[in-house]
């Protein structure tokens, strides 16, 4: 699949709409991680310094077409407003924005409230999504896609707002899927990936694509304890998904039929409650205590994790190792991110909480060879899914 970038289209003082991901944390209307917001910054500089006016298109969370205060755009406002150091006006609208997304002039910048408040952005109702696409598109007459964390959304905005404009990939979809590329077109070897996080049943698929193309597969974060109560361990309180023992046996055996190593940790950090007061206690996986759930892996766990990943020449890591947000449970995915870190190839951070997780506790984002701003679209890709997003990229009008 081909998908044009920005070198395909000519800029010069165009009306562009702009669908970008700014689906980040806020608390008490405050940003707490600003990330996604500095990765659309290329693409937008670009076009401003081509002269043109830019409506921007993007989402927060997941209010299911009901408007939230908590939710609303208007904190990113600000916040891009101050990176670029140039005013980016917002008006709280989203629909009849017409008039006004034309009058901008070159160099302005109008933010449209957070599109999911329209029920028909994530409808299952085709007629529902182009009927919105429809309107949207006369806010401009080029369209940009630079929104990765949502190109595996089948979304008004992402995919047939996309269709009706000659568009292109922006310089942040465009670098998401050149590495993507790095990492399923032969791959740099030994090829190692770790997986965190809460639920099996977010990995399976990706699982078991990737067991025909890796040497190395690590398990922490929530979902281990599936792995391990399959295999007759008592785990506590800890989380489990019990429909998926079978599965996860069968991929166990898959992996040792392929030759693949699977690392599972043999301790854990545990605690009596989910709680960042929580105390923390290193037990062995065979002897995790009937009253106590499992927070983060244990240190022995993580520093064997540590030394398996720095022998890859690739390494993918999507999820953390335990609840790092928790300073006693943090320590399982600091390692992790301290062993990417020296792995001397290609090391690729796949966003969402693993993202977040390496901000947060401290670690230069140049550390690392691309830290990535999709956690589902970059696992969707790696299952072999089509996304849709860039499906509509490598489809739409020419200009």
């Amino acid at each position: 699949m081909s998908v044009k970038d920005l070198n395909d289209l000519n800029l010069n003082s165009s009306k562009v709409i702009l669908r970008c991901d700014f689906n980040v944390p806020i608390k008490n209307g405050e940003i707490v991680d600003d990330g996604r917001i500095v990765a659309s910054l290329p693409t937008i500089k670009r076009l401003l310094a081509a002269d043109c006016s830019i409506v921007i298109i993007a989402h927060l969370g997941r209010p299911k077409g009901v408007v939230s205060a908590e939710l609303s755009l208007a904190p990113v406002a600000k916040r891009l407003s101050k990176l670029l150091d140039t005013p980016v006006e917002f008006n709280g609208e989203i629909r009849g924005q017409s008039q006004d997304a034309r009058a901008l002039k070159a160099k302005q910048i109008l933010l449209l409230e957070n599109i999911r408040f329209e029920e028909a952005e994530t409808s299952k109702d085709e007629k529902l999504r182009e009927a919105l696409a429809k309107e949207l598109s006369t806010y401009g007459d080029l369209y940009i896609g630079d929104g990765f964390g949502a190109v595996h959304r089948k979304h008004a905005s992402v995919y047939e707002l996309a269709k009706l404009l000659p568009n292109a990939a922006g310089e942040l979809v465009s670098a998401e899927i050149k590495v993507l590329e790095r990492l399923t077109d032969q791959p740099a070897r030994p090829y190692g990936v770790v997986l965190g996080g809460a639920k099996v049943s977010d990995k399976i698929a990706v699982i078991s694509n990737l067991l025909n193309k890796v040497d190395l597969i690590a398990i922490g974060g929530g979902m281990v304890f599936t792995f391990l109560a399959a295999q007759g361990k008592e785990i506590g309180k800890s989380l489990v998904e019990p429909d998926l023992f079978q599965v996860v046996s069968e991929l166990l055996e898959r992996a040792q039929s392929l030759g693949v190593k699977i690392l599972l940790p043999t301790d854990i950090f545990v605690g009596p409650e989910f709680s960042d007061q929580a105390v923390a206690t290193l037990v062995s996986t065979d002897a995790i205590p009937s009253d106590q759930m499992g927070l983060d892996i244990g240190e022995k766990s993580a520093q064997e994790f540590a030394r398996e990943i720095v022998k890859c020449k690739t390494v993918f890591w999507n999820g953390p190792m335990g609840v790092f947000e928790f300073a006693n449970f943090s320590n399982g995915t600091k390692v992790i991110a301290q062993a990417l870190t020296e792995v001397s190839g290609l090391s690729v951070v796949g966003g969402g909480d693993s993202a977040s997780a390496v901000r947060q506790l401290g670690f230069k984002e140049s550390s690392f060879g691309y830290i990535s701003t999709g956690g589902g679209a970059s696992l969707e890709y790696l299952e072999g899914k089509e996304l849709p997003g860039l499906v509509a990229l490598s489809q739409g009008r020419d200009a």
